[in-house]
């Protein structure tokens, strides 16, 4: 898929003003000061005060300037140049010195010369991503010796179903481009865009191999049947925050979590 950055791009940019006003991304009380992040990713990347924090994948930033407001020196780095921008004002809103950077992941470490303490990515992100190879070899490219890796990420056997859960359209495995069109976003399924768009499917065995290939260690991976975004369908929140498929109950891991470690 050649152009698979310019499609995508095209569809995050249409998403931006969208999620901005959806409740889904709370705007208004995150400037207020509600935190973005989720106890999953806290628990790993525990104390981050004066630590340099590389936010591969981050929209329009909030977790960044959330990680901001907690004392790192975070750098955000996104493919939409309109997320960027969005990212920009918010964090001004905010008062944090929270960086921003437009570019894919793969093209960063031609215009981004630094090291980092930890490097975090987060739910929805490597979908967009055709070859994990060369994206854990950024990884480690960024991680100073000893730095940390930080993810969490929605379960690939949740993207094997078709969008209402009743049947396996999708194979786990990444065999090819999934090219599809749809109409409004996860965030406000009501919203009037439709694009197109280009994602993979990453396996468990892909992310972990690629990691660990590129010398990152694994010191950390967890499984969850619950999801703290109600980005699905037939949704229900069994506790605050925790929201679960109601035809699966908890038989279904819906998101994992990984720490690593650059050797």
């Amino acid at each position: 898929m050649e152009n698979y950055l310019e499609i995508n791009k095209k569809s995050w940019n249409a998403k931006v003003d969208p999620h901005l006003k959806s409740d889904f991304y709370f705007v208004d009380e995150f400037l207020q000061g509600r935190s973005s992040l989720n106890s999953i990713e806290l628990e790993l990347l525990g104390e981050v005060s004066g630590k340099s924090i590389l936010h591969l994948q981050c929209h329009f930033g909030q977790d960044s300037i959330s990680l901001s407001r907690i004392g790192a020196e975070v750098t955000g780095v996104d493919l939409s140049d309109k997320a960027i921008e969005a990212a920009q004002d918010l964090a001004k809103k905010c008062g944090t010195d929270t960086k921003f950077i437009c570019s894919d992941v793969y093209t960063l470490p031609d215009i981004l010369d630094e090291k980092f303490d930890i490097v975090y990515t987060s739910y929805g992100v490597i979908g967009w991503l055709p070859d994990l190879d060369q994206w854990a070899a950024v990884i480690s490219h960024f991680l100073k010796p000893g730095g940390k890796f930080v993810m969490a990420e929605f379960h690939p056997a949740v993207w094997m179903f078709d969008d209402d859960f009743t049947k396996v359209t999708y194979s786990y495995f990444n065999e090819k481009p999934i090219l599809e069109t749809y109409e409004g976003t996860y965030a406000d399924k009501s919203a009037d865009i439709v694009q197109e768009y280009v994602m993979w499917n990453h396996s468990l065995g892909e992310v972990l191999q690629n990691l660990i290939k590129h010398k990152i260690g694994i010191d950390t991976f967890q499984e969850f049947d619950w999801s703290p975004y109600p980005c699905f369908n037939h949704v229900e929140e069994f506790e605050k925050g925790k929201w679960r498929i109601s035809q699966f109950g908890n038989k279904m891991p819906l998101v994992y979590s990984l720490k690593g470690q650059k050797k």
